[in-house]
């Protein structure tokens, strides 16, 4: 029954929820006690995912960056490709800030819930160096002086823009200096992952002793702001994945009907793997099949877009964000709200490829430092990812497909003679 990781996790949360609560039902001092050291695990569990933000985001997005410039230079399609990817991924993050912000507006979260449940973790104090307030502070915030410094103190918005600066950097090196820089940091990266999935291995004990303190201080009213953070997550994800429908719908109209039922299959297979990459057979069957697609467009397309794009990435990283937001009364300003979409763009293309739940602290946890968000519930909700990231992977794929669509030209899809005389 629990032989999966995630079923441990999930089963490690409930438990530790439901034990918290009823120490405190009981009311019991050394059962207390020891419920506290329990959560005091949970927290050293914590910081230990926590410690590999900084260099794994920092060596992926080098790589990332160099890898994507170099995909936008092999060709004209290509580079049309990185520049939709580029404006869609732009275009969700400001409507995940809106559209988690309205939901929360109109459901907001039970003030007595989330105050019992804020109680039972540390002080929520701002977490490194925030965006500057004004136009001017964000300027100003954004070009690094001391790249080490803004590393140090967790300066998430400077140091990304340095490693685009140095990512795009590699790809003007010579060869013979170019590969070894680039494997440097690809090696750094992949060393920062092996250390997150070693974490991983103690999840159970972590999430069960974070959930153990919530129980503690929050009782069973904790269970319902996890639940409303799950519902919030999904309908900003279920919003973004209809954006490409209406796209096709606006721009290629006669494929509309081809393109749904084209990516039901698709979209039923990631359900079942919540990997986009398990989906790219299946993606090429259809786009080459009934989609008509060339093999030319649909075999450059693809593999491009799942090695570098990912449409609800940063819809769900800024989701979570603003979800905190919400809760913590945070009124971020137009400046910081800019940061946090060039750090959801940046975490985007450098955090592909990676596993859920080393994408997840991966990817939300620079936006976190980006707005100087308090990151401690973020292990709780790591628990429950798998929801939300059948979400994610369902609009991925649909978005890959839909961008493949978008991108061929007429002549590079095989219409029916009835889609014909609907173009003529």
């Amino acid at each position: 029954m629990f032989r999966s990781p995630t079923s441990r996790v999930l089963a490690a949360l409930a438990l530790g929820l439901a034990l918290g609560a009823w120490v405190k039902y009981l009311g019991n001092p050394a059962l207390t006690e020891a419920a506290l050291v329990g959560k005091a695990i949970g927290g050293l569990w914590l910081n230990a995912l926590k410690m590999t933000i900084v260099p794994l985001v920092f060596s992926l997005l080098v790589t990332g960056v160099a890898g994507m410039s170099d995909a936008a230079a092999t060709g004209r399609l290509a580079f049309r490709a990185v520049v939709l990817f580029t404006v869609l991924i732009l275009a969700g993050a400001v409507y995940s800030m809106a559209a988690t912000s309205g939901i929360m507006a109109l459901w907001p979260v039970n003030p007595d819930s989330f105050a019992a449940l804020k109680a039972s973790l540390p002080t929520a104090a701002p977490v490194g160096q925030v965006a500057g307030a004004d136009i001017t502070q964000f300027l100003a915030s954004i070009s690094p002086g001391n790249p080490i410094k803004a590393a140090a103190e967790d300066a998430i918005l400077p140091l990304v823009i340095f490693a685009g600066f140095l990512g795009f950097a590699i790809t003007r090196l010579k060869p013979d200096s170019r590969g070894p820089l680039f494997n440097l940091f690809q090696a750094m990266g992949e060393a920062m992952v092996v250390i997150v999935h070693w974490v991983l291995l103690a999840a159970p004990i972590g999430v069960f002793g974070l959930s153990l303190g919530v129980g503690l201080e929050a009782g069973v009213a904790a269970a319902t702001t996890i639940f409303h953070y799950v519902a919030v997550v999904i309908l900003v994800q279920l919003g973004i994945t209809l954006v490409p429908y209406v796209l096709i719908a606006v721009f290629k109209p006669y494929m509309l009907g081809r393109f749904i039922a084209a990516v039901a299959p698709v979209q039923a297979l990631a359900v079942s793997t919540q990997s986009s990459l398990a989906c790219l057979p299946a993606m090429l069957d259809q786009a080459r099949g009934p989609l008509g697609v060339s093999k030319r467009v649909a075999d450059l397309i693809l593999p491009l877009a799942v090695a570098i794009f990912r449409l609800t990435s940063p819809v769900a990283n800024l989701a979570v964000v603003f979800f905190l937001i919400n809760l913590y009364g945070v009124h971020p300003s137009l400046g910081q709200m800019a940061a946090a979409a060039l750090v959801a763009l940046a975490v985007a293309v450098g955090s592909v490829g990676l596993p859920g739940q080393v994408s997840f602290m991966a990817s939300v946890g620079p936006i976190c430092l980006a707005l100087g968000v308090p990151v401690e519930l973020l292990g709780i909700f790591l628990a429950v990812e798998v929801l939300p990231d059948i979400f994610r992977t369902v609009g991925n794929v649909t978005g890959d497909l839909g961008v493949t669509v978008l991108l061929a030209d007429r002549e590079d899809i095989d219409a029916s003679p009835h889609e014909e005389a609907a173009l003529d």
